[in-house]
């Protein structure tokens, strides 16, 4: 058996479950897309869908004996700089044209696939979506129009703001925020996510195929990223819960995933966004849910 995991060993995620892999006497390697096109060679036949990929030492794996590759970090194409900004725009094309074919080739032995990195890169869609199969979301606007944040920050008590695409944490809006001059400046550069702020705990949810792990995330920081010593306490996720976990999972076409959720005093769920490729180190060692054997099954079934 032979297993790709799309990274490299700086990421301590990917190192961890290639270790366990081996451990287990898994051939192991990774697809470090920025070795491409330099050191890394990659053939691929559109009408057999046949194809390899050759590693910098020179071994060779054909991609019919991958049995199943780990989405952890893309990192795209490494090309060399060239002093012609014509050919550099074209050999990136090329390279990423290569490279994407190869990905996307053979989207059942992916975990998680191209399609649902793309869907994950797209938060407002991805909560529209989770309203429409009966998952609770906040109020929620996303714009570069200031009068509509003002609008909408009139209509609740407290509001948050968070980029649209991820990458930074989340904000109270405060009265500073929404001063015209210095919203106009901002949203000309690029629209945000408004939310209406749920009072309550975090719960983090990983789902690996059809298990489903929760806790609760005890921070006092509007966003438990911010926050290292926040403390996770294992519960059992409520069955309906449960359910819209799997059902979130099938319908963004993932395999795995960590989910979000604000859990409010009533004992509300409010989901708040499902990640394509969580970190989950430090949860597995707080609350001892088996999440890398979970995932070496998930990987080698």
């Amino acid at each position: 058996m032979k297993i790709l995991i799309l990274g490299s060993d700086e990421d301590i995620h990917a190192a961890h479950l290639k270790q366990c892999l081996t451990a287990k006497g898994i051939t192991v390697d990774y697809l470090d897309t920025r070795l491409f096109p330099t050191k890394l060679k990659i053939s691929w036949q559109p009408i057999t869908h046949t194809g390899c990929l050759t590693f910098p030492d020179g071994r060779k794996w054909d991609l019919a004996d991958i049995n199943k590759i780990f989405w952890r970090t893309f990192s795209g194409v490494n090309v060399p700089q060239l002093n012609d900004s014509y050919q550099q725009t074209i050999a990136v094309n090329d390279a990423t044209g290569l490279l994407r074919s190869f990905m996307q080739s053979q989207p059942e032995k992916w975990v998680n696939g191209w399609e649902a990195y793309e869907f994950h890169k797209e938060k407002p869609l991805q909560l529209s979506l989770a309203k429409k199969i009966g998952v609770t979301i906040p109020a929620t606007l996303v714009t570069n129009d200031a009068q509509e944040i003002i609008n909408f920050s009139q209509s609740y008590l407290d509001v948050i703001f968070k980029p649209v695409y991820g990458g930074s944490h989340t904000q109270l809006l405060t009265k500073e925020h929404l001063e015209i001059n210095r919203m106009n400046l901002a949203l000309s550069v690029s629209p945000v996510t408004i939310q209406e702020y749920i009072p309550g705990t975090n719960i983090r949810s990983y789902v690996i195929g059809e298990k489903v792990y929760s806790a609760e995330i005890r921070s006092s920081s509007l966003d438990f990223r911010e926050d290292k010593r926040a403390k996770l306490i294992y519960l059992e996720t409520p069955e309906d819960i449960k359910r819209q976990c799997l059902a979130i999972t099938k319908a963004f076409g993932l395999k795995w995933t960590g989910i979000d959720w604000r859990f409010k005093p009533n004992g509300e769920y409010i989901f708040l966004e499902a990640n394509f490729s969580p970190m989950f180190l430090h949860f597995e060692r707080e609350t001892a849910c088996p999440i890398t054997e979970d995932l070496i099954e998930l990987l080698t079934s």
